[in-house]
């Protein structure tokens, strides 16, 4: 099933939700002592392997961190051809002063806030979603 292309569309219905716990990237040389199951999100760099998992994970492992935050899931099925997405959400987080990193998987757009910053931006991203406009 494809997924939504059409930015208002998007917007209108992106339904942003708040996971529960605290997330942490983390660079590890391999993934020995990792199961797949604690993995939030894994990509490869030159540099090594980012991995983000929950805080807990981190910590039992120690593997260290220097960013705690929040995972926010925007619950529209959106296209990973469609485009102004990312764009709007990071504008109107970016206007308010909270940094966000985005991972956009197969379903759905995943955004990292601040811990601190979870409820203000679970706020404005219903706003967004709330008049539909990407400016």
């Amino acid at each position: 099933m494809p997924g939504e292309t059409d930015l208002t569309r998007l917007l209108r219905t992106m339904q942003p939700e708040l996971q529960p716990g605290n997330y942490v990237f983390c660079t590890v040389a391999s993934l020995d002592g990792l199961a797949v199951a604690d993995m939030v999100g894994l990509f490869r760099e030159r540099e090594g392997l980012t991995v983000i998992l929950p805080q807990a994970t981190a910590d039992r492992l120690q593997l260290p961190y220097s960013f705690v935050a929040a995972w926010l899931t925007l619950m529209v099925h959106s296209s990973l051809e469609a485009v102004g997405l990312t764009a709007a959400v990071a504008r109107v987080l970016a206007q308010a002063g909270v940094s966000c990193n985005v991972v956009a998987a197969y379903y759905h757009d995943h955004i990292f806030v601040a811990a601190t910053d979870a409820h203000k931006a679970l706020g404005l991203l219903q706003q967004l979603a709330a008049t539909g406009e990407a400016e």
